[in-house]
């Protein structure tokens, strides 16, 4: 606990930083703690948050791109058939 008796908080940069030496294993994560001024617990925590989140991460980027063709291709087909309606309407003279 911090020494004017608040919690201390870290920034989703130092979880990031510290998680990533983590995963990398040069160091123990006594050493990581050391340095972040952490406890080992959070080092191991932020570890296994990391790891859990990669699928999640790049599911997301695959999902963006694919909806992304949707809306384009919704687009596309509603060009298509207001092209459609306004030929209609020259050819038979409707007024709408």
């Amino acid at each position: 606990m911090a020494e004017d008796g608040k919690r201390r908080r870290f920034n989703a940069a130092v979880k990031a930083r510290v998680a990533i030496e983590a995963l990398r294993e040069q160091k123990t994560a006594a050493q990581i703690a050391s340095e972040c001024e952490c406890h080992t617990s959070q080092v191991a925590r932020w570890k296994k948050e990391a790891i859990e989140g990669l699928p999640t991460l790049f599911a997301t980027r695959v999902g963006a791109r694919s909806e992304d063709r949707m809306i384009a291709s919704l687009y596309e087909q509603i060009g298509r058939l207001k092209m459609e309606l306004e030929w209609f309407k020259k050819k038979f003279g409707a007024s709408a």
